[in-house]
C-alpha cells in the first residue's frame, strides 16, 4: 500500500463501523498509524480546519500541511486515488460521483441503525437525522426482505401453506406499519431509530436464510430442515431485537409486540390457508 502521509481521518467513535474502517485504513497502510482520530477527540489545531457537523455527517480527511478538508466519499476517492491512480478520472467522471455520493450518503445517514453504538456521550455531536434517507433505508429492506421470504416460503411447502407473491411482501411492511403505531404511541421521539433497527434485524435474517436457499439449489432439502433453519433465524433475530431495544432504552414492550404480530400473521396464514 502506498501510504497517504500527512492526513489525518476523522471518524465517529461511537459509531463501530466507522471505527473500523478508520482503524483499517492505517493498518493497511493506506495511512500512516497516527492517520486517524475521533472527532470526539480532534486535536485543537484542526477544529479551525473542519466543520464540525459536517464532519459528523461524513468522515473527513484533512491534509495537515495544507488545511485542505475533504468530506465523504470525495475522502474516499481521494484514498483510493492514491492507490490505484488508473481510477482517478473515474473518480471525477460527473455520473458516477453524484451516484457514489448518493449511495455513501445512503449508509451514512443510517450507519446508527445499522450498527448501533454501544453508548453515545451526552451532550457530544450527533449525525444529522434524515428523514428522506431512513425511509428510503425502510423501503431497500422491505423489499429485499419480501424477496427473499417469498423465495424461501417454497422451502417451507409441505409445513406452512404456500401464498401468493405479494404475500411475505404484506407480512414484512405490516410488521413496520404495525410497529410503527406502536412505537410512535409509546416513545415517538424513537419512532425513526426503532424502526431503521428492526428493519436491520429483518434484513440480517434474510440474509442468514441466503445460504441455506443457495443449498437447496443443489440438495433436496427437506421442509422440516428448513424449517429448522427458519426458526433458528427467528431466534437470533429475537435476541437481536431485545438487545437493540436495551441500547435504546424501549424496554420490553416492543419486543412482545414484535413476537405478537408474527404469531398472529402465523396464526392467520393458518387459517385462511
Amino acid at each position: 500500500m502506498k501510504t497517504l502521509q500527512n492526513h489525518l481521518v476523522l471518524y465517529d467513535a461511537e459509531c463501530p463501523m466507522c471505527t473500523s474502517y478508520a482503524k483499517t485504513l492505517t493498518q493497511t497502510g493506506m495511512l500512516d498509524s497516527n492517520g486517524r482520530v475521533s472527532y470526539q477527540d480532534m486535536p485543537q489545531d484542526t477544529c479551525v480546519l473542519v466543520d464540525r457537523q459536517r464532519a459528523v455527517n461524513e468522515i473527513a480527511l484533512v491534509n495537515t500541511q495544507t488545511g485542505e478538508v475533504s468530506y465523504g466519499i470525495d475522502s474516499l476517492f481521494k484514498l483510493f486515488g492514491h492507490q490505484i491512480p488508473m481510477f482517478k478520472p473515474l473518480f471525477t467522471f460527473g455520473p458516477f460521483v453524484w451516484l457514489m455520493r448518493k449511495v455513501y450518503a445512503f449508509i451514512s445517514y443510517n450507519r446508527r441503525v445499522i450498527i448501533p453504538p454501544a453508548h453515545t456521550v451526552a451532550g457530544s455531536l450527533q449525525p444529522t437525522f434524515r428523514l428522506s434517507y431512513r425511509l428510503l433505508y425502510l423501503i431497500f429492506t422491505w423489499f429485499i426482505v419480501g424477496f427473499i421470504l417469498t423465495g424461501y416460503a417454497h422451502l417451507l411447502t409441505g409445513l406452512v401453506p404456500l401464498g401468493n407473491a405479494y404475500r411475505e411482501y404484506l407480512i414484512c411492511g405490516g410488521q413496520v406499519l404495525f410497529q410503527g403505531i406502536i412505537i410512535s404511541w409509546y416513545a415517538p421521539a424513537k419512532r425513526w431509530d426503532y424502526l431503521g433497527n428492526m428493519m436491520t434485524i429483518s434484513f440480517a435474517g434474510a440474509l442468514l436464510l441466503l445460504p441455506v436457499m443457495l443449498l437447496a439449489k443443489f440438495v433436496a432439502l427437506n421442509a422440516i430442515i428448513c424449517t429448522i433453519c427458519f426458526m433458528g433465524v427467528a431466534g437470533l433475530m429475537f435476541l437481536e431485537h431485545i438487545r437493540r431495544t436495551k441500547l435504546l432504552q424501549l424496554g420490553w414492550l416492543l419486543t412482545v409486540t414484535w413476537v405478537v404480530y408474527r404469531l398472529l400473521v402465523l396464526l392467520l396464514i393458518f387459517k385462511f390457508n
